[in-house]
């Protein structure tokens, strides 16, 4: 059977289906997510406690690296096999370079179930692979686009959006703190934060279920490229994170959750940037693809399999 919080998501993408009356408050929706990305940011942060060392430089390097060549494979493929115009294949590029907290807290969940260690910096890769990707994206927008694109002073709105995007200032804030102050000195407030970890995350996929749901009401035949590409692309992009986490020497679970990383679309971070430095992206059609196909394919099917490639790589 799936794993109980995986259920919560089947159940709100059922319940979306069938039109039911069931949601979730949008200002209960924003306190499960301020949780959930403050929580994963203290959990990483505690593991760094006291573990800190100069080894991490060349993980950092390498994960920045995925996330500036990720958007720069995918943009010809876009452009040319699954036929997008330059606003909307730079978007794709930003969201399918980016990466999806809510896919990360699944994995991270899944692993910790197995019991599979896990390294402390694996929540520093969803800033590191978000900004540079969410970057890349937009530069390529720019660079095909000259004299159409929007002038240069707009860049700075897009840093802004960017570095102080609510997940990114509650990861790294959390990341931070938990660094500080480790397991014990704060467990006045990271234990309750960790014990409810699990229920927060259960909350956050119902509402997820439903959103999905009602993204999948969207589909038309002539999206038929954009979900072929939401379908394949995740298996496609999780070897390489797969490959750097093995040549790097990680722990297993932080191998595999790289991998979930790397086959991730982001549909919180990539979508408010877009908005704001492409106007003429369908902001919809990538919201239809990352959160209405790749995030579901991810949950339900997704981590397994890279878990059961990782360790084909292994055997090899």
């Amino acid at each position: 059977m799936p794993d109980i919080i995986v259920m919560f998501f089947l159940l709100g993408l059922v319940a979306g289906a069938l039109r039911s009356d069931l949601t979730i408050p949008k200002a209960a929706y924003d306190i499960l997510s301020l949780l959930l990305m403050l929580t994963i940011g203290l959990k990483g942060g505690m593991a760094l406690h006291g573990n800190l060392h100069w080894g991490l430089v060349t993980e950092v390097l390498v994960v920045v690296a995925l996330g500036f060549a990720i958007p720069l494979v995918l943009f010809p493929i876009l452009r040319h096999l699954v036929r997008l115009d330059v606003a909307d294949a730079a978007s794709f590029c930003a969201h399918y370079g980016s990466v999806s907290a809510g896919t990360f807290a699944v994995a991270l969940a899944w692993v910790e179930a197995r019991g599979m260690p896990i390294d402390g910096q694996v929540t520093l890769y969803l800033v590191l692979l978000e900004l540079p990707a969410i970057l890349t994206g937009l530069w390529l927008y720019r660079r095909y686009t000259r004299g159409q694109a929007p002038e240069a002073g707009q860049a700075a709105p897009l840093w802004q959006e960017t570095l102080t995007n609510r997940s990114v200032v509650l990861l790294v804030g959390g990341v931070i703190i938990g660094m500080l102050y480790g397991y014990e000195q704060g467990e006045g407030v990271t234990v309750p934060l960790t014990n409810v970890f699990t229920l927060v995350l259960a909350l956050f996929l119902l509402e997820m279920g439903l959103v999905a749901s009602e993204t999948l009401r969207k589909i038309q035949l002539r999206h038929w490229r954009v979900i072929a590409f939401a379908l394949c692309a995740p298996p496609v992009l999780a070897v390489p994170g797969l490959l750097a986490g093995l040549w790097l020497g990680l722990a297993p679970g932080t191998v595999v959750i790289l991998g979930v990383l790397t086959s991730s679309a982001s549909y919180i971070a990539a979508p408010v940037a877009v908005r704001h430095a492409i106007p003429q992206a369908d902001i919809g059609m990538a919201m239809l693809a990352a959160l209405g196909v790749t995030f579901p394919f991810n949950v339900l099917v997704g981590i397994g399999f890279y878990n059961y490639l990782m360790n084909y790589m292994v055997a090899l």
